[in-house]
């Protein structure tokens, strides 16, 4: 059997495990750790049982309650890359226990999304909702009561993929925008496969800014589901994949964005975290933006006016997604719809919503999930908000399940608040 695993611990792993101090703040903010004592804590499975795993003596099954939220790395105050560690000892572990089809199934999400796209929607909602199908996927691992996404109508998906739509003729009357410069959406599989109009209205906002926006086929799933999968060899395949484009598109001067926080973590930190020895990915990573940020340049250089923005509601609940705490970058979301006239946002700051990519869709791992978000829930609930934006799209989908309530990105809002039209209704399906 072919490993999964060619990156996994080794001698020759850059970090040293013996810079971690045994401080344990990061298992005091693991929000698995506090949600379940089947989980040892970041710092246990991580840094310390890594000294273990260098002289082959550890093989702890408590590595596979590990969500990579990455909480473990926001808090550390020596900046030991603890999750890394985690998610390598993970890949080690399973490459000797085998991968389990429901990981098979969530780590190959992006591909079989890809695969589906030329399908119309009913089929693979009705293949995946249904009572019987639910029931079968609950014996291979996904727990039937969790929340599963729901794939978009097929012409939302082919106006994505074919790109730049000129979405801007259907909105609200304007004076026609100066061509400035091209950028380049990565959309991400969430957006490309249940939420194109994310994608839509990020081109949406950026083509009414004066960019020509391009979406690259070349581009593929950034590799993150495979990583937590622990199908290590698989997710460095994507990640060269995408790092040819990124190299091609740095060559050109033509920055690149992603509304997912997660693709944007990947893309920009976790290839040169994770394939240590693949340099170059890390010199292709310089142009990804997350969008927030990027749209928050776009109205500081005057590019896009929010002075005409009517916002569809006065009153919003804001969760800031854990992948997004961990790019470092403060939080986009918020302070962009901050600047949109006549609309107050409440900041929830109630930590991890426990979805964490497709953790909180397995056995096992679901009452753990909504353990984890019980707070974030309840924080939504008693906001008195009737709408919730994230920057995340498995934090939307959790945070609909576990709050009943309707949730949205931050830039389908701000498209929403720009008559934008054709392009965005609420999430929250």
């Amino acid at each position: 059997m072919q490993s999964n695993n060619r990156y996994a611990v080794s001698p020759r792993h850059r970090y040293n495990p013996d810079d971690c101090t045994a401080c344990a703040v990061c298992t005091v903010h693991c929000p698995v750790a506090e949600a379940t004592f089947a989980f040892r804590g970041p710092k246990q499975t991580g840094p310390a049982y890594e000294r273990f795993r260098l002289a082959g003596l550890s093989d702890d099954a408590s590595i596979e309650y590990c969500s990579n939220c990455k909480s473990c790395d926001i808090s550390c105050p020596s900046g030991v890359p603890v999750a890394t560690f985690n998610m390598l000892a993970r890949a080690a572990y399973r490459d000797k226990r085998g991968i389990a089809l429901r990981d098979r199934l969530t780590g190959y999400s992006g591909d079989i999304g890809r695969a589906l796209r030329r399908i119309p929607a009913c089929v693979p909602n009705f293949g995946m909702r249904n009572s019987v199908s639910r029931r079968l996927l609950d014996l291979v691992g996904l727990d039937r009561r969790a929340p599963l996404p729901v794939f978009a109508p097929f012409a939302e998906r082919d106006r994505l993929r074919k790109g730049s739509p000129a979405i801007v003729a259907a909105s609200r009357s304007y004076a026609a925008p100066v061509r400035r410069s091209k950028v380049a959406l990565f959309p991400g599989c969430f957006v490309n496969d249940y939420e194109p109009r994310v994608g839509l209205s990020v081109i949406g906002l950026l083509e009414k800014a004066g960019y020509e926006v391009i979406v690259p086929e070349s581009f593929v799933c950034c590799g993150l589901p495979l990583v937590t999968g622990g199908l290590m060899s698989a997710a460095l395949k994507r990640a060269r994949t995408n790092s040819r484009e990124l190299a091609r598109l740095v060559k050109l001067d033509i920055p690149v964005i992603t509304p997912c926080p997660s693709c944007t973590l990947m893309l920009r930190h976790e290839y040169r975290d994770l394939f240590f020895d693949e340099e170059r990915l890390a010199d292709n990573a310089a142009g990804v933006n997350e969008a927030c940020a990027f749209f928050l340049g776009v109205l500081d250089r005057e590019e896009l006016s929010l002075a005409d923005a009517s916002p569809p509601q006065e009153l919003l609940a804001y969760h800031a997604p854990c992948h997004l705490r961990a790019l470092g970058l403060g939080r986009p979301g918020i302070e962009l719809l901050q600047r949109i006239p006549g609309l107050r946002i409440e900041d929830t700051d109630a930590g991890c919503c426990g979805m964490s990519g497709s953790y909180a869709l397995k056995k096992g791992h679901y009452e753990i999930g909504m353990r984890i978000g019980a707070a974030l829930f309840k924080a939504v609930g008693e906001s008195g908000a009737k709408l919730a934006v994230s920057e995340c799209g498995t934090c939307r989908v959790q945070i609909g399940h576990g709050a009943a309530c309707t949730v949205a990105h931050p830039l389908t809002l701000l498209a929403e608040c720009l008559g934008i039209r054709g392009v965005v209704e609420r999430a929250g399906r």
